[in-house]
């Protein structure tokens, strides 16, 4: 398998006059233009964690809302990104751009959104998804599929009718974001990219070199 000779060359730029001052204006600016493109999945963004003993972990969530108050997403709370998340707030979020040449990275603290907000999140979600949300005991070890698929049945007999009440495990996350980068690709491997860092109550821009 050769993969050194893999390579591609990158078309785009960015300049420091083109980006907003906020890093929130300037990553809602570059989710508008991948909405538009009809990308698939352009909200999927990795999220990376780390254990007790100092080991990351990497994994792809959906990216479901964000504001000048963070970035939200929705998970199991017993999952090892929630156990992580209860000793180590610090997380980073990623999203890849592939087809437009761009990524951003996202640097900041998780905590838990208010029940209030998961509920209304939870009860927008499809039915099945709701159920699915119970039935799993998200990063739980399981002796095969079948298990699990008895358990979604189970529990879709259990609330054939009226609504699914909102499990206690189950809940949003908001990252309030300390750091942003945005990465363009460029000629020659001389990307683009430029750091929003923030200090005291405002954000410093610098450009970094590829």
């Amino acid at each position: 398998m050769d993969l050194e000779s893999l390579r591609r060359e990158y078309k785009g730029g960015l300049r420091r006059e083109d980006l907003a001052d906020s890093p929130f204006d300037q990553f809602e600016n570059w989710m508008v233009e991948v909405l538009k493109l009809g990308i698939v999945d352009p909200t999927a963004m990795t999220i990376a964690t780390v254990s007790p003993d100092g080991q990351p972990s990497q994994r792809i969530v959906l990216l479901k809302h964000f504001d000048e108050q963070g970035f939200v997403f929705y998970t199991n709370y017993s999952s090892r990104k929630a156990q992580e998340l209860t000793n180590n707030s610090l997380i980073s979020l990623h999203f890849p751009w592939h087809t437009v040449d761009r990524q951003v990275k996202i640097c900041g603290s998780a905590s838990k959104v208010s029940a209030a907000e998961s509920l209304k999140y939870f009860v927008s979600r499809p039915r099945e998804s709701q159920i699915a949300a119970i039935a799993s005991q998200q990063s739980a070890r399981l002796s095969s599929r079948t298990v699990l698929l008895n358990q979604f049945e189970a529990l879709k007999q259990k609330f054939q009718q009226g609504e699914i009440p909102l499990p206690d495990f189950w809940g949003g996350y908001r990252v309030e974001p300390t750091e942003f980068e945005f990465w363009q690709g460029s000629e020659n491997r001389l990307h683009d990219r430029f750091r929003y860092l923030r200090t005291d109550d405002a954000w410093q821009v610098d450009r970094l070199a590829p």
